[in-house]
């Protein structure tokens, strides 16, 4: 008799929680406060030096519009995350690599394993790779597009995770495609059409529930306490569209299922 293990994850998964969980630990533990701000300006993603290259007025202006002792502070903050005012063009994804909290860092790997687990079997490692790196760069661009003045530096790998999330909604809520543990033929099973997912009675609803959450922790919980600083929701809805978009283009397997043969599927279960 064959014995499951506990744990059934892909190893590229356990890699990326593991390496993730030692870059914070590097921050939290080994670093000073110094050469940790160093590491947030070299990696962090932050709009406004963006647009500073092409609109370095309009970045003036948002300096002008801190007053006060408190806006002294901030001011300061800014033009330390401004730099030389030179774009960093691997933020866009490097700002996966680093986490707020602890908290920050859980949430993200619990939705990782448990949504990209089935994505990295269908995909294998290096597809797999190439869309956290994706889900980044979707990531920064909405967010970028919502937010071109913000000097704010955003982080947290919630983007990639999203792109894994959206990936996994073409083909885990399929009958006989389990979400989660069991490796095997279900995986690789004909992925929905993206018509059909948004109007399947099995992905709608999670769809829905999906971006009400984002948008309503993204909203509430900075004033709430939950989080030291806003929460860049923009940047998950980036991410999840890169994945549900591009899923195609990474897809190994070719065949999609047809939006008939779903419907029947959806009446049996």
């Amino acid at each position: 008799m064959t014995r499951e293990p506990i744990f059934n994850v892909p190893s590229v998964i356990v890699a990326l929680i593991l390496g993730l969980a030692a870059l914070h630990g590097l921050r939290e533990y080994w670093l000073d406060d110094s050469q940790d701000a160093q590491l947030l300006l070299s990696l962090a993603f932050v709009p406004g030096r963006f647009t500073y290259a092409f609109d370095p007025a309009g970045v003036a202006d948002v300096f002008a519009s801190f007053q006060g002792p408190l806006g002294r502070a901030q001011e300061e903050t800014a033009r330390f995350l401004l730099g030389d005012g030179q774009p960093l063009w691997w933020t866009t994804v490097s700002y996966a690599l680093l986490h707020a909290d602890w908290m920050h860092l859980g949430v993200n790997c619990l939705w990782l394993a448990a949504f990209g687990a089935p994505v990295a079997r269908r995909f294998g490692t290096w597809r797999f790779l190439a869309l956290m790196g994706l889900g980044s760069l979707g990531g920064a661009a909405l967010h970028y597009a919502t937010h071109r003045y913000d000097l704010m530096p955003v982080i947290g790998a919630s983007a990639s995770v999203s792109a894994a999330i959206g990936a996994a909604v073409r083909f885990v809520f399929q009958p006989g495609a389990p979400l989660g543990g069991i490796a095997g033929d279900s995986f690789h099973q004909p992925a929905q059409s993206l018509r059909h997912v948004f109007t399947s009675s099995r992905t709608l609803p999670f769809l829905l529930i999906w971006f009400a959450v984002n948008l309503v922790f993204g909203l509430i919980s900075a004033p709430l306490g939950i989080t030291d600083g806003p929460v860049a929701w923009e940047a998950h809805v980036g991410g999840f569209a890169a994945g549900l978009l591009l899923f195609p283009l990474l897809d190994p397997a070719i065949s999609t299922l047809h939006p008939s043969s779903w419907d029947q599927h959806d009446e049996v279960a």
